[in-house]
């Protein structure tokens, strides 16, 4: 298997580190440079692959052919070529450099988040909505992501946002469901109320002080499901409208969850009792 061939024969650009295209990646990475387009860097066989299984828009492609050691990531180079305008090679120092793994597989993708416009969306009846109000932690959001797929919640609203969508540790923890979960970005709490308030959600927060736990509360509606911020819990805001309280109990020592773990909890609850058991 002769990559170099290869990728000679599907016009691969052969670069070096100086050139603009390896600057790009490393400003996307530290997030040092303008970012319009939500660019994000998936590297590796498995991320690069769920850009091509859900159609995500590939921007630019880098391939170091001393790190490509089966047949099968060579198909994956060829299937991403045919989508992707600019290809690029490299030799194995210049892709250490952009590589954030110990083990390379030789692809580096740059790709687009998807573009999304709350005012084309729509909810469904009972319809899930997981808001994450002010989290910090790239980690976090991109488990709560990960786990609003699983669960079928029907989308994922940002408040206060403190994290940057495009972040290595987001993309990563979401297990691709950055690409598939319907998500979208409030500039203040009042814009989120108002477009929930339109379509009859029930808002519910994530509150250690509620009187009722997440189990005896039946659901059944539309429900927003609102977590807060790892240091500060969720924004003064949320309390000036109309709410209800829920809480998770604690029977240990320890006085909350994680935010992820404590939005798992209360969004598989909602959606089991509005998707599965509505099913029967």
């Amino acid at each position: 298997m002769d990559i170099s061939l290869l990728l000679e024969q599907l016009n691969f650009q052969p670069i070096g580190e100086a050139n603009g295209r390896i600057k790009r990646i490393k400003g996307i990475v530290s997030n040092t440079k303008p970012n319009p387009e939500k660019l994000f860097v998936a590297e590796g066989i498995w991320l690069a692959d769920m850009c091509l299984k859900f159609g995500t828009r590939i921007d630019s492609l880098v391939v170091c052919p001393e790190f490509v050691r089966t047949p099968e990531v060579a198909k994956l180079i060829c299937d991403l070529a045919e989508r992707t305008p600019d290809r690029f090679s490299v030799s194995a120092k210049t892709f250490e450099k952009i590589s954030e793994k110990d083990r390379p597989d030789g692809i580096i993708a740059v790709a687009a988040l998807p573009q999304r416009e709350i005012a084309d969306f729509v909810p469904p009846r009972r319809a899930v909505v997981l808001v994450i109000d002010g989290v910090e932690i790239p980690g976090n959001a991109g488990t709560m992501l990960r786990m609003a797929d699983g669960a079928g919640a029907d989308a994922v609203f940002f408040c206060n946002r403190k994290v940057r969508m495009t972040h290595p540790k987001l993309i990563k923890a979401s297990q691709g469901a950055v690409l598939t979960v319907p998500t979208f970005e409030f500039a203040t709490v009042s814009d989120c109320r108002a477009w929930l308030k339109k379509y009859g959600f029930t808002v519910y927060l994530a509150d250690t002080r509620a009187d009722k736990f997440y189990y005896d509360e039946p659901f059944g509606r539309n429900c927003a499901l609102v977590v807060g911020s790892e240091r500060y819990g969720i924004a003064r805001e949320w309390y000036d409208g109309d709410y209800a309280m829920i809480a998770i109990p604690m029977s240990g020592k320890c006085d909350s969850l994680n935010v992820g773990v404590a939005a798992t909890v209360l969004t598989y609850e909602a959606c089991i009792k509005n998707k599965l058991n509505a099913r029967k």
